[in-house]
């Protein structure tokens, strides 16, 4: 695992802290939520999808005096200031903000359509700018805080058969580190946190797509523990700039991104294990 140089460890996660997190219908989201709650911090979870994430909510046994749920569409700025103000009021602050939601559909980009060029920069780019923007004046004024968003590792290095993702995460990334830049020195920390495939409804709907062969190309998949336990272990105390997921892959990836035509080699090679692992993840399950 990678990372830069962290700055002083935050103090506020040893006790009760305030989160605000997106994306928490399913996946990474919604098991953050789970985590943090059986910790004994408040959670303000919130998702598009209210009614899945609810139903969730109240099958987990989110204490009700801990957790509350929000719909919010993250493609929408307004929404984002009506519902992180109503966070704020009911937990009194908000100590954390993670940005979660995520979109992908994988296809080759001659073939992309203009919606689906413009869902993936709405909800991943833009959608974490907003949140950003949002949580950065209310921590400004308290002069502390932290802002947590989850890029890729095809953030770092470029992925054919998902360019658009590609995109809109290497967007999230610079946006996060040049952020971070503007905020730390005024008491507000920035983290992207970039891992690898995880096993995710995002991960399920790649299975079928020969284009996506490069996702599954890794020595394995990770999962939403993986990234609950760097998030809680070293992301939270410590506030580094950037974190990779796994450190295997992500020298892989610097490396492509260093040197391009290097991913020009490897991509027939990662490409043929990636549809070999699709076609066993559909054969056997796994």
């Amino acid at each position: 695992m990678l990372r830069s140089r962290a700055v002083p460890a935050s103090t506020s996660f040893a006790t009760p802290s305030n989160f605000f997190i997106t994306g928490c219908a399913s996946g990474i989201g919604r098991h953050l939520a789970d985590v943090l709650l059986a910790a004994g911090h408040q959670v303000f979870a919130t998702d598009i999808d209210e009614a899945a994430m609810r139903a969730h909510a109240s099958a987990s046994g989110w204490p009700a005096d801990r957790a509350h749920t929000r719909r919010l569409d993250v493609t929408d700025s307004g929404a984002w200031g009506l519902v992180f103000a109503e966070a704020a009021r009911v937990l009194g602050k908000v100590d954390v903000l993670i940005n979660v939601a995520g979109y992908l559909l994988p296809g080759y980009i001659a073939d992309a359509d203009a919606d689906a060029v413009h869902r993936h920069l709405d909800v991943n780019t833009k959608g974490t700018i907003f949140g950003t923007q949002v949580a950065a004046r209310h921590m400004l004024a308290r002069g502390q805080g932290h802002i947590i968003n989850i890029a890729s590792l095809a953030g770092l290095a470029p992925v054919p058969g998902i360019a658009l993702y590609s995109a809109s995460k290497y967007a999230v990334r610079g946006f996060s580190l040049a952020a971070a830049q503007e905020l730390r020195p005024r008491g507000v920390a920035v983290t992207v946190v970039c891992p690898d495939a995880v096993q995710t409804p995002m991960l399920d709907l790649q299975v079928s797509y020969r284009e996506a062969a490069m996702t599954f190309s890794g020595s394995r998949l990770l999962t939403v523990d993986d990234i609950s336990d760097a998030i809680i272990r070293r992301v939270l105390p410590r506030r580094p700039l950037e974190l990779y997921l796994p450190r295997s892959r992500a020298l892989l990836a610097r490396l492509a991104d260093l040197l391009p035509r290097t991913a020009l080699w490897l991509r027939p090679r990662l490409e043929a294990r990636g549809r070999a692992r699709q076609a066993r993840i559909q054969r056997d399950g796994r």
